[in-house]
């Protein structure tokens, strides 16, 4: 189904180059410390159910991370289905070769059944909700509420191929205006709407417990890594006057509670807003006024 030039010559070959990957970056962080190799089928469609039995062994032998896509769009379901026929469902594929575990991360689940999910559950597999991906090709809308409810991990993931930002902040506005889509399905329910401090878990402590870091990032308690951004809003003066730099589109006005402060952030704030990012402590990136 793809030209012939961006295929891997064989199973063989894409295990041998996979290692080598894994092998160079071991020689630029040799722990792991910022930079981690991540095992990555491309997604069922992509790969020969020998490949991806040699990558779950690679996964096994090795502990580290796997990445890929699910039940992105119902096309790629029925394509599943007629490449692995005969496996019960999407997710049998993956767990069937050995990919699914507590390592792994799973982009997009928007049309898992409940049996699927279940074996999610069953493996402590992680989910990756990609709302601004699934929005813009129109693959459909996440249950990210059932999955939680189903005792799965969630973070929020971008997948940039199909989305339109890197932003993890975009990610969540948007989660949060997707749970609102969901909720208006008969099947969905006031239940199914994700809050603002729900879909910002999800950026932050949610998604360092997606990627396995959740005892070094995502919270500022004691002991963990300084991996932090220095937000500031615009303050209008009681003539109504702005400052002269540029904040970004957030503006405060004195009476808003933190609450209703994080909100006005999370609707409208964007990279102006961050003056300064550190990750681990070491500045990484600083707003020049």
């Amino acid at each position: 189904m793809s030209p012939d030039y961006y295929r891997d010559a064989s199973p063989e070959s894409a295990l041998k180059d996979t290692i080598a990957t894994i092998e160079h970056i071991k020689t630029i962080d040799p722990h792991y410390d910022i930079v981690s190799p991540i095992i990555t089928p491309r997604f069922a469609p992509s790969c020969t159910s020998p490949l991806l039995y040699s990558l779950g062994a690679l996964a096994k032998s090795s502990g580290l991370p796997v990445q890929t896509h699910i039940s992105e769009n119902k096309g790629e379901i029925e394509l599943v289905k007629e490449l692995f026929p005969g496996h019960e469902h999407y997710t049998d594929v993956y767990d069937k070769h050995g990919l699914l575990g507590p390592r792994t991360i799973l982009a997009h689940c928007v049309h898992l059944s409940d049996a699927e999910r279940d074996v999610i559950h069953k493996t402590k597999t992680k989910v990756s909700h990609c709302a601004v991906s699934n929005s813009s090709i129109t693959s459909g809308e996440a249950r990210v509420r059932w999955l939680l409810d189903g005792g799965i991990d969630v973070g929020l993931g971008t997948d940039m191929s199909g989305g339109y930002s890197p932003s993890i902040l975009e990610a969540a506005r948007q989660s949060l205006l997707v749970s609102r889509h969901v909720a208006m399905k008969p099947e969905g329910g006031d239940k199914a709407k994700l809050s603002i401090e729900e879909v910002l878990y999800l950026g932050t402590r949610g998604g360092a417990k997606v990627v396995g870091l959740e005892d070094k990032i995502g919270g500022f308690e004691v002991g963990m890594e300084w991996d932090a951004q220095l937000v500031s809003l615009t303050e209008v003066t009681e003539d109504g006057i702005l400052p002269e730099e540029d904040d970004g589109m957030v503006d405060v006005f004195g009476w808003e509670t933190w609450d209703e402060k994080i909100a006005k952030w999370l609707f409208n704030g964007d990279d102006r807003n961050t003056n300064a990012v550190w990750v681990k402590g070491r500045l990484v990136h600083e707003r020049k006024s």
